[in-house]
């Protein structure tokens, strides 16, 4: 099987290997300013992407959509305020958005760390009040994915402005719109920047790496609604935090990319994770937007921090697929 990886931007160029580049069809008349910290997902017609981190540095608090003729932006009646670091899941129960925290001060600053929670119906943003919310905090990253299995959405862990790490497991139905924490016999230790989505090969939501406070780390974790379990495969990536993970559900694989430093690209399919090797691949990045387009049958990334080239923010788009 050959995997395509392209940017939206780029003319058809031959090559060797795993791929090729190829030309697409979006003509992108505007595009996301750079950021990092995004919250970024498929909500069931395009990817939809809101608020992150531009610059040196402010909050975003703007709303796009990726579509078949590339980016446009919303400009919805209500909005969340500017954050990075929220968690964004599509729940496909009620064909909503659900997001979930984020900061409106940036790295390690005080007191900014948010625990609302938003609904995007399609149109605009909504604010809802449950009557118990998960404590406040930030992810940078995937932290929240749909537990298909269960009709879900499974929050675990993230991290402070002060730094604390955190492992509490939270669902969301978006039905009734409250949350329900839970306290599994086996669990995950507490993180942030850890990568997460649902495998659709398993019925498991699927949870890798992240930083601890102390270190990153590398284990891979299953969970079932009820419980999580170890996952002790055979190979495995090494240890990051600030990567995104992806369930791709054309080849039934979970897609795992980049993260501190690393451009590397893993799959999980039947217990193991195997290293891919496109022949072209994006830049190394952490703390960006990663979802999968059902629509296109693409693995969607952008933008994101890049510690090879300095620290800069990127404002780049790619997506990862079948070559023709």
């Amino acid at each position: 099987m050959k995997l395509r990886v392209s940017t939206v931007f780029c003319v058809a160029a031959a090559l060797s290997g795993f791929g090729r580049l190829e030309a697409q069809n979006w003509f992108q008349a505007s595009s996301p300013s750079a950021r990092c910290c995004m919250g970024m997902v498929f909500d069931g017609s395009g990817t939809l992407l809101f608020g992150g981190v531009q610059g040196y540095y402010s909050t975003l608090g703007d709303t796009w959509k990726l579509e078949e003729g590339g980016w446009f932006q919303l400009a919805p009646a209500n909005s969340p305020t500017p954050r990075e670091g929220p968690g964004m899941a599509h729940d496909a129960a009620t064909e909503t958005v659900v997001m979930f925290g984020g900061s409106a001060t940036l790295f390690g600053s005080c007191c900014g760390d948010l625990n609302e929670t938003w609904i995007w119906d399609g149109t605009t943003w909504t604010q809802a009040f449950p009557p118990v919310s998960p404590p406040a905090r930030r992810f940078d990253g995937q932290g929240m994915a749909y537990d298909a299995a269960n009709g879900n959405v499974v929050l675990f862990g993230g991290a402070t402005q002060s730094g604390t790490v955190l492992g509490d497991t939270w669902t969301w139905d978006g039905k009734t719109r409250t949350w329900t924490q839970h306290f599994p016999a086996a669990s995950p230790s507490a993180r942030g920047f850890a990568g997460i989505t649902y495998d659709g090969e398993t019925g498991r939501v699927i949870l890798f790496g992240g930083y601890d406070g102390t270190k990153n780390l590398a284990d891979t974790w299953a969970w079932d609604g009820t419980n999580w379990q170890q996952r002790l495969p055979a190979t495995s990536p090494p240890a990051r935090s600030g990567h995104s993970l992806a369930y791709d559900a054309l080849l039934k694989e979970v897609v795992l990319f980049s993260g501190s430093g690393n451009t590397d690209t893993w799959v999980w399919k039947s217990g193991n994770w195997t290293q891919v090797f496109p022949a072209t691949i994006p830049h190394d990045r952490y703390s960006f937007g990663m979802g999968y387009d059902h629509l296109a049958h693409s693995v969607v990334i952008f933008g994101g921090f890049s510690v090879s080239g300095g620290g800069p923010i990127l404002g780049d788009t790619w997506k990862l697929a079948i070559a023709p």
